[in-house]
């Protein structure tokens, strides 16, 4: 267990590093800089004004040494200073809370929703509730998530008046008691936990009855059945609890996401979240808060990773000991 838990490390290790560079460099190529932005709608700006901000954001450095002086910052556990001033750590500490609420939201809908419908078409199979759920799904998957909202904020916020449309709470929210507040942060969220789990509702329900009608064909479920016992049991006690095993991998590779936040989502609805930070950091050139997301962002992904790895070797020593075996 010793070596599995230090190479996974390793590949941890390597694959951040390699995440790092190739961000980095990337950002670099695309067309255009922040001075570029800061300066050219601005005639009155001159050229040695423009190339002293260069030197002040250190962007007259060869990208090498750019990169050493970021990461040297970085193993201080600084992840530097925006264009604008403010230290980009404090621009996603603030931002976080709204994201990691509407994404832990959105999966636990998506866990609610899609596992009984998962488990319904697989035990239903080609029932009319399975073709019904699949048609739905293949909806799902084709529908571009910004239409849906845009068409979801026409229907229940303009037309209708039910909802909000912009924002996560009303601007008079302070002046309203603990219980309206959280009736006012519900009603500004549902729009946005829908549209963030919509996509994801229809490729976990799929998965997971894949799952179970690859599980329900083993010869224990059989013998389970031969043995008298409860449908309901076979399927929830034996055949869904198997078939869980997997989602540990995808419920993994959903952590990025409470930092990632909806890039699409949070700008349409207006919501201060990750997803509109990153959105427009991008759009601005601010290299050192897309650094900042991108570097949480492939954290939690290997971690998630590593858990996942970790989980799956607690629960199958074959994978902790795959070389052996082989």
């Amino acid at each position: 267990m010793t070596a599995f838990l230090f190479q996974k490390a390793w590949q941890f290790v390597i694959a951040f590093f390699a995440i790092t560079v190739i961000t980095f460099g990337i950002m670099h190529l695309a067309p255009g800089e922040p001075t570029d932005i800061q300066t050219e709608m601005n005639p009155r700006v001159s050229a040695q004004a423009r190339e002293h901000l260069r030197r002040l954001y250190g962007l007259d450095q060869p990208l090498y040494i750019q990169y050493e002086r970021w990461l040297k910052r970085f193993l201080t556990l600084d992840l530097g200073t925006a264009f604008d001033g403010q230290p980009v750590t404090e621009k996603i500490v603030e931002r976080i809370p709204i994201t990691a609420v509407i994404e832990l939201l959105s999966l636990g809908l998506i866990l609610v929703v899609a596992v009984p419908i998962g488990v319904l078409s697989a035990i239903k199979q080609h029932s009319w509730f399975d073709k019904v759920t699949t048609l739905a799904v293949f909806i799902g998957f084709a529908t571009p998530s910004f239409w849906l909202a845009l068409l979801l904020m026409i229907l229940f916020g303009v037309h209708l008046g039910w909802l909000p449309i912009s924002g996560y709470q009303s601007l008079d929210a302070r002046g309203l008691s603990f219980g309206g507040r959280l009736l006012d942060w519900g009603r500004h969220l549902i729009l946005p936990v829908f549209i963030s789990a919509f996509g994801g509702i229809a490729g976990f329900s799929r998965y997971i009855r894949s799952k179970m009608l690859e599980v329900v064909r083993q010869d224990y479920i059989r013998t389970a059945r031969a043995k008298g016992l409860k449908e309901t049991t076979v399927i929830f006690k034996h055949a869904l609890r198997n078939a869980l095993i997997p989602i540990i991998t995808l419920l993994g590779l959903s952590i990025p996401g409470l930092v990632e936040g909806g890039v699409i989502f949070e700008t349409i609805f207006s919501i201060p979240g990750m997803g509109q930070l990153f959105y427009q950091s991008v759009v601005a050139r601010d290299y050192p808060v897309v650094m900042g997301m991108t570097v949480i962002a492939s954290i939690l992904t290997l971690f998630g990773n590593f858990v996942a790895d970790l989980a799956y070797a607690l629960v199958d020593p074959k994978v902790r000991l795959g070389k052996e075996a082989r």
